[in-house]
């Protein structure tokens, strides 16, 4: 397998929003994301956006503004579906209850607080925490306790 391009994971993930100039903001003030790059269009909709987080990449995209009009009309926030979710992002961190005050303040649902998840002495163990972003998405946010005894 040829090493990824240059700044890219290998896997990066597409979130819609029906607000998503609202959804940088608060994904940067509440997670701690970085705007990498936001490419706004003449109306001022996000056409297109990448959000950094270490050596992670989300790319926030606008309902109904995509770059074909095929595109546009498929994806949806959870927040235009009745707050269901077809996928939940998984960010490692290095402190889960800092993490988890700094998005409580920000005004995140937290659905799961802080807790440890041991997988066995075979396996590892994290703090995790589950929160709910402004539109619905559904996120956790780990971090390891315990590594693995056995490499993977």
């Amino acid at each position: 397998m040829k090493d990824s391009p240059k700044g890219w994971p290998r896997i990066s993930s597409v979130v819609m929003y029906k607000d998503a100039n609202a959804a940088i903001d608060w994904l940067c003030r509440a997670f701690g994301f970085e705007v990498r790059i936001k490419v706004q269009g003449d109306n001022g909709d996000v056409v297109h956006s990448e959000l950094t987080f270490g050596d992670g990449v989300i790319m926030p995209a606008q309902e109904n503004a995509g770059a074909t009009e095929a595109y546009r009309n498929l994806g949806r926030s959870s927040k235009s579906i009745g707050g269901v979710f077809t996928q939940s992002m998984v960010v490692q961190i290095d402190d889960a209850d800092a993490h988890c005050a700094r998005a409580r303040a920000a005004g995140a649902t937290i659905f799961m607080e802080p807790s440890v998840h041991d997988y066995g002495e075979d396996y590892w163990a994290d703090k995790s925490y589950g929160a709910v972003d402004l539109e619905g998405h559904h996120w956790w946010f780990s971090q390891r306790v315990r590594d693995t005894k056995t490499p993977r």
